[in-house]
């Protein structure tokens, strides 16, 4: 009877909650709830690994670093499982293990490390003061001399000896994704140096200008690349830097293989002392931003990022027995901490590639099984723009995880590939924050559930694009955004989610803290991206705020405008942003477009599709017609340059059009309707 009474309740419900507006963000309860669950899991797990490695002999390799500690542990763990496979070559985790370790040790004798001394009782931090104290004794007896200028590796040229080694300096790393990268890295790792990924495209000034502000004190580099480098070598070698290559060849003066050198070490662990930080916000790491707004910064990466990126693939649901397939730049984030390091959190496999080949890719994913893609979105719209094959039919791949898959590339990819689940994700290699579209909502990069934010907290507030600056009411606080509204994504600075900035002056951070966001004296990160939230949670990437422009008094979002023209089936790429007009405030849209082969370029069909598409203020006033897009070698679009560039057709090889309000169709851009535009007698 009592059942009877409460089936209309029941039934009732669901209207309730929709008059209420709760329906839409309870009906992900369950999805959301599973998530918490994942990453409760996961934060106790990698707390537990934590503990043990500070419980842990610092004299054993398990009582140092989180990298070394848990390589140390696969190795003991997993021993035979294959941990890396790129080519033809195959690693299992207890080779990784030992590669590392000669590493290593070749490091340690640019330090003059003899092996010791070690005290008992005093733990890592006596161990450390007593190997510097007994530095100095050999430095003064002169018995270090053999590696004071890591000789070894060759000495300066020009006069100038390279200072050896100190404990803890940085050590550049100019290298193509291989496994040469990793045990390099791993052994650095191990032996107490910070690590510096430079990109490998830099050349002349901005690579000078990366080695000075990580204070790199030695690099080692590929020897594939000293042709490109041969005129940056008296500049090199001039900053005092110990010089090595990374591979055997015809190699200058003063460099020397250091692969060679490290497989002449033995392949026993070192003390874990070498590595322990003092702290776990201490920096270990060195990764360089893209530099597409000038030259790049170093962002500081810490043991404690170093530590939850172990728990990425995890948070991913992704497994032991999965394959991994990576090819993404080591350089970056989302190749090394992402990709490596999660897959050392799960103890999987991962198959790595030194340059991404979609032709290749199906057959990669048949030949090694594999069950995971780790994409950056341009990679998914190489992937669907390429002609079909028999490999994309029949392949293991479950899950593709990754962040920048544009909604229509999106749809493509799974309609063409499927079934297959697509994890978007969103995180910055310097940020605290970071979400996953753990449900699969296509768009999304992410949901704001109520669980989601105790375990990672983060706002959206409102930013004034015009000014630069978030808006702030009478008391000076910021203000949420309401749903669907456009916001400025903030999370709080504590303990466990620090800032940790750049390395060089405090001046490169400046933008980058926000104080009193909602409380007097709190500290929050600005991301610098705008996102969306719905009415359901889900959040959706708009735009970034050097992005954004403001034209006829309306903000112009490039990424909404760059989706609208994605939809045209006849374009391949886009690229929108914003540029000066003479006698006109703001700045206008222009689009770089590529087109879709063997379709050709129908302004008829591209004006009525903006026209129908896009308000008025938003429709772009130029088009470019390109080959191909600039990018940087992480795949961002280069938008800087392309507006510094403008839109003169005297000064651009490439066909342009504008947008005439009177006409209302796009035209050829000839001189002449670029004069009148300059002379305010074409209106746009």
């Amino acid at each position: 009877m009592a059942a009877l009474l409460l089936l209309p309740l029941l039934l009732l419900l669901p209207l309730l909650l929709l008059k209420l507006h709760l329906w839409p963000q309870l009906r992900w309860f369950a999805a959301d709830l599973a998530f918490t669950v994942r990453a409760l899991r996961c934060k106790r797990a990698l707390r537990v690994r934590a503990l043990a490695a500070a419980a842990a002999d610092p004299k054993g390799p398990e009582g140092g670093c989180s990298l070394a500690w848990r390589l140390a542990q696969l190795a003991r763990e997993r021993p035979a499982h294959t941990f890396l496979i790129h080519g033809v070559r195959r690693f299992s985790y207890a080779e990784a293990e030992r590669n590392s370790n000669r590493a290593a040790r070749a490091f340690l004798r640019a330090r003059a490390w003899d092996g010791g001394p070690e005290r008992s009782g005093g733990g890592a931090q006596s161990a450390r003061e007593g190997e510097r104290a007994a530095l100095g004794a050999r430095d003064e007896a002169g018995s270090g001399a053999a590696f004071a200028g890591c000789e070894w590796a060759g000495t300066s040229k020009v006069g100038v000896a390279a200072a050896r080694l100190e404990p803890g300096a940085t050590v550049a790393l100019l290298l193509p994704a291989s496994p040469e990268f990793l045990w390099l890295w791993f052994g650095l790792a191990k032996a107490g140096f910070r690590t510096a990924f430079v990109p490998t495209a830099l050349r002349r000034g901005p690579l000078l200008h990366c080695l000075r502000s990580c204070g790199a004190r030695a690099l080692v580099l590929a020897p594939e690349f000293l042709g490109s480098l041969e005129p940056d070598l008296p500049a090199l070698r001039a900053m005092g830097l110990c010089l090595w290559a990374a591979g055997p060849g015809t190699l200058p003066a003063g460099i020397s293989d250091l692969q060679a050198a490290a497989s002449a070490e033995m392949d026993e662990p070192v003390p874990g002392y070498l590595s322990a930080p003092r702290n776990v916000t201490d920096t270990c790491l060195y990764i360089f931003t893209s530099g597409t707004t000038g030259l790049p910064k170093a962002a500081r990466v810490s043991h404690l990022k170093i530590l939850q990126c172990q728990g990425f693939y995890q948070l991913c649901g992704i497994r032991q027995d999965d394959v991994i397939y990576l090819a993404l730049p080591l350089y970056h984030m989302s190749g090394s901490l992402l990709g490596i390091v999660g897959c050392l959190g799960i103890g999987a496999t991962v198959v790595l590639k030194s340059k991404f080949s979609a032709g290749q890719f199906w057959e990669d994913c048949q030949q090694h099984r594999v069950t995971v893609f780790q994409y950056i979105g341009e990679l998914c719209r190489y992937l669907v723009n390429q002609p079909p094959s028999e490999a994309e039919h029949g392949h293991k791949v479950r899950l593709a995880v990754g962040s920048g898959l544009r909604p229509d590339t999106w749809e493509r990819f799974v309609r063409r590939f499927g079934p297959l689940q697509v994890l978007e994700t969103y995180g910055m290699t310097e940020g605290n924050v970071a979400t996953f579209n753990y449900t699969g909502q296509q768009g999304a990069v992410g949901r704001a559930s109520w669980l989601y934010k105790r375990l990672f907290p983060f706002s959206l507030i409102r930013y004034d694009v015009t000014t630069g600056e978030p808006v702030r009411d009478a008391r000076g606080h910021c203000v949420a955004t309401s749903p669907g509204e456009p916001g400025l994504l903030v999370a709080p600075v504590s303990q466990h989610s620090p800032f940790l900035g750049y390395a060089g002056g405090p001046e490169l951070a400046r933008g980058k803290l926000l104080e009193d966001v909602f409380q007097p004296g709190d500290v929050f990160f600005n991301t610098g991206d705008l996102l969306v939230c719905d009415d359901q949670g889900f959040l959706r990437f708009h735009d970034r705020t050097g992005d954004t422009f403001r034209w006829k008094g309306e903000n112009v979002a490039t990424t909404e405008v760059a989706e609208v023209l994605e939809a045209l089936d006849s374009l391949q790429e886009v690229n929108v942003y914003g540029v000066t007009v003479p006698g006109h405030e703001g700045r206008a849209g222009m689009a770089a477009l590529v087109l879709r082969p063997p379709s050709s370029l129908d302004l008829g069909q591209l004006y009525a599709h903006v026209s129908e598409n896009l308000p008025p203020y938003a429709r772009p006033r130029f088009l470019r017609l390109q080959e191909s897009l600039a990018t940087t070698e992480t795949f961002k679009q280069q938008k800087v340059r392309m507006a510094n560039e403008g839109f003169d057709p005297s000064l651009l090889p490439d066909p342009l059009y504008i947008l005439d309000q009177a006409v209302g169709a796009y035209l050829p851009l000839t001189p002449a309707r670029y004069s009148a535009l300059l002379a305010g007698d074409l209106r746009i």
